[in-house]
């Protein structure tokens, strides 16, 4: 699992030092990169493999946090078995018994989401989503408590109705409303602001790359991106976006 798309291009295929460099014709290995990176360059990476050692197998499979119960940052989700993969393979694979076997002793889920580079699909596409919510959830919560609603009670006011959302249940923005949400804890721990940034650009490239239109896209960017440069908000947790957006976070 590594940070950036030139991180795995040269981890793998460095004529020296990389993984492919080790293989040969003959090399049977299965080669499972969970990193968060774009389509291309996990497509690229596999094609090279495959070259260079048919026999081999290399898949996509990007990991995410449950959400059901909380927990303040991936590596805690690693450690607590509670992670979930998304698996670039169909359901029909001849690996997929070999590959759940191996991830569900890290994780609770592995979920097959159809070939090659669809696990990463899957996950830009929900962090998108969770990102987009995330600066909803903000600014919906401040409109409220602008008007005079407690923020206990406006937090569930959404849970009860058609605005219920995970991000407003379990890492709620705005801090004392979720006691054990990054924003509790002065938006320490959690999904730092800087890599939200970095996965909505990668969905919104994905998204142009595919021909979907995406009318929010460019917007999250924007605010993600200027958060990430904000003094009170880079390196901290991804709903610090509630503060950047000017919330009142004292009771």
């Amino acid at each position: 699992m590594l940070p950036e798309s030139s991180h795995v291009r040269s981890v793998y295929l460095d004529p020296d030092s990389g993984i492919a460099s080790t293989l040969g014709p003959d090399s049977a290995k299965i080669l499972i990169d969970c990193s968060t990176i774009d389509t291309a360059t996990s497509l690229h990476v596999k094609s090279e493999v495959s070259k260079i050692a048919p026999r081999s197998f290399f898949y996509d499979c990007p990991v995410s946090v449950l959400a059901r119960k909380f927990s303040r940052v991936q590596q805690i989700g690693a450690v607590k078995g509670t992670i979930a993969f998304f698996m670039g393979c169909s359901p029909a694979d001849t690996n997929l018994s070999c590959l759940k076997d191996l991830l569900l002793k890290m994780g609770s889920q592995a979920i097959p989401c159809g070939g090659p580079s669809l696990g990463l699909a899957a996950k830009l596409s929900n962090n998108y989503l969770s990102g987009i919510i995330t600066i909803a959830t903000s600014e919906a919560m401040d409109m409220g408590m602008r008007a005079g609603i407690d923020r206990t009670i406006l937090a569930s006011v959404f849970a009860s109705g058609t605005a219920q959302n995970r991000q407003c249940d379990v890492f709620n923005p705005v801090p004392n409303v979720c006691p054990q949400a990054p924003s509790s804890n002065g938006y320490r721990g959690g999904f730092r602001v800087e890599l939200m940034k970095k996965d909505m650009g990668l969905a919104i490239a994905m998204a142009r790359q595919v021909g979907a239109k995406n009318v929010l896209g460019v917007s999250g960017l924007g605010v993600y991106t200027a958060a990430s440069a904000a003094e009170d908000c880079m390196g901290l947790d991804s709903r610090v976006v509630y503060r950047y957006l000017g919330g009142k976070e004292s009771s």
